[in-house]
């Protein structure tokens, strides 16, 4: 496994800057690299032309020649500029946060709209990174009049690309599109939809498999999940559909909150959203400020929440336990609290009595709704059963 140096930027307004360390190092482990040392730079604003200050870089410069490192992973975002002065000065391999994430995306994704999601954010990360990518060809100019060979070679690079990213973009519309009409027709069968969201990690994959049959790829680490999946969950004579999305994560750069799209609009069309906290990290209270945030910046902050606190089973909060709207679980032991609670929030129905002649219409029912007591007569059946609206009006007229 690789090994790099973890430069940190601690700017004043980082009130938590040990934890976002803590997450840097993990988004170096998802990327199959390890961090050797960790250099941080206090600084009051970020130098526009380095990052980090001159004394800072000569430190790393000559630590990285000591250690035999060949790559520098900041926490912080680096502009195109900064990254390929800092290349130079170090002679090796400058990465940011925004690269990081990118590249566990792209191993990842799974289904085509993942690829193409991920591609358009890739893309456009790259793209205003090809000025000095050819400057060894400038030497080869012909005259005063011709452009340099890297200067042409950057122009066709940048055609290229951009052709690219509208070829993707064009394909994802036409996706968007199938999965329109598929919520559509979920809308018309008016089946009802939860989505489970939350910080990256915090095992809203565990919840949605043990809640189904079929099984999602789950694991402890940063952004397992790229792909929404969606199950047909039955519990009490229910139905709904669930969804698990991927995970949001702070600081997450607007190109891929952009390239998700197709995963945020499915939060958006839920009926009810069930935020997955994991109650054993340090940082919980910022991991649910920052999905609160992402929430609000999709416009799906209207939408009832239900709290869940998973992974109760590493700390000493009792569970499973239901506080209001809040709930205290543990996905690898029992989550049938939390299906309860869901569904009652999901299905407030009303108890009625309707008495139904003998047909085809008391299979219906029984399939349908909940049946609570049932007695036979000579001209039909006396039902005891829970209703929706819905159904309610359909059999308003055997009401007794």
């Amino acid at each position: 496994m690789e090994k790099v140096l973890l430069a940190g930027v601690h700017l004043p307004e980082q009130m938590d800057f040990e934890e976002e360390l803590e997450e840097m190092k993990q988004l170096i482990y998802a990327c199959e690299m390890e961090v050797e040392e960790v250099w941080i730079q206090n600084l009051r604003s970020i130098n526009k032309k380095t990052c980090i200050n001159s004394g800072k870089i000569e430190e790393i410069r000559q630590r990285l020649i000591i250690k035999d490192l060949s790559t520098v992973v900041f926490n912080c975002d680096l502009s195109p500029s900064m990254q390929q002065t800092l290349e130079s000065i170090w002679n090796c391999e400058v990465l940011d946060r925004t690269y990081l994430i990118l590249q566990i995306f792209q191993k990842r994704a799974k289904t085509k709209e993942a690829f193409l999601q991920v591609e358009v954010a890739t893309l456009q990360y790259f793209l205003p990174r090809l000025k000095g990518s050819y400057t060894h060809m400038d030497r080869q100019k012909g005259g005063n009049r011709n452009k340099g060979l890297g200067e042409k070679k950057i122009e066709i690079d940048s055609r290229t690309i951009s052709k690219q990213i509208q070829r993707a973009k064009k394909e994802l519309k036409n996706l968007e599109g199938q999965r329109s009409l598929q919520r559509r027709k979920r809308n018309k069968n008016e089946i009802k939809k939860v989505c489970l969201v939350g910080y990256t990690n915090t095992g809203k994959s565990s919840i949605l498999n043990a809640m189904s049959q079929k099984q999602v790829f789950e694991k402890d680490m940063l952004f397992a999940t790229l792909n929404t999946s969606t199950r047909k969950i039955e519990y009490n004579r229910h139905e709904f559909l669930c969804s698990d999305t991927v995970g949001f994560v702070s600081s997450i750069p607007h190109t891929l909150i952009e390239a998700f799209h197709s995963t945020l609009e499915e939060v958006k069309e839920a009926d009810l959203l069930v935020h997955v906290m994991d109650m054993s990290s340090n940082s919980l209270e910022n991991q649910k400020k920052v999905t609160l945030e992402t929430l609000q910046q999709i416009h799906a902050d209207s939408i009832p929440v239900l709290n869940v606190y998973n992974k109760c089973d590493k700390t000493d909060h009792p569970y499973p336990l239901l506080n209001s709207n809040q709930v205290y679980i543990s996905a690898k032991e029992d989550i049938s609290l939390l299906l309860k609670t869901i569904d009652e929030l999901l299905f407030s129905n009303q108890i009625l009595k309707i008495k139904i002649p003998y047909g085809n219409l008391v299979n219906e029912i029984n399939q349908k709704c909940k049946v609570l007591k049932q007695e036979y007569k000579e001209d039909g059946i006396c039902m005891e059963v829970e209703m929706n609206e819905k159904m309610i009006s359909k059999y308003i007229k055997y009401l007794e």
